[in-house]
């Protein structure tokens, strides 16, 4: 026995619309085709943003082994005090330069 016509109509219509929803979120989802640039810049952006930190964090790692209680740079040392402290020495003249 056969089936009726609009049941197998109505499959295909299903299937159709399913098959379109899947294609536009392909596209144009959050993962889709339409946001793979906006992916690829934010991804760039980050990784300047690693390399930034990792450069920062490389820097901090080596004044920490320059602060070594069982060898410390000395002119380390004494620029921190006279930073921290603000401790010099009568013969010395102070210059401050701004960071920008």
């Amino acid at each position: 026995m056969r089936k009726p016509v609009k049941e197998s109509r109505l499959k295909r219509v299903v299937a159709l619309g399913a098959l379109l929803l899947l294609t536009g979120v392909g596209v144009a989802g959050p993962t889709g085709l339409l946001a793979w640039s906006e992916n690829a810049s934010a991804l760039e952006t980050r990784k300047a943003e690693i390399a930034k930190l990792t450069e920062k964090r490389d820097g901090l790692r080596n004044r920490v082994m320059r602060l070594d209680p069982g060898a410390v740079d000395q002119d380390l040392a004494g620029e921190l005090v006279r930073d921290q402290l603000g401790v010099m020495r009568e013969d010395e003249v102070v210059i401050t330069l701004d960071d920008e």
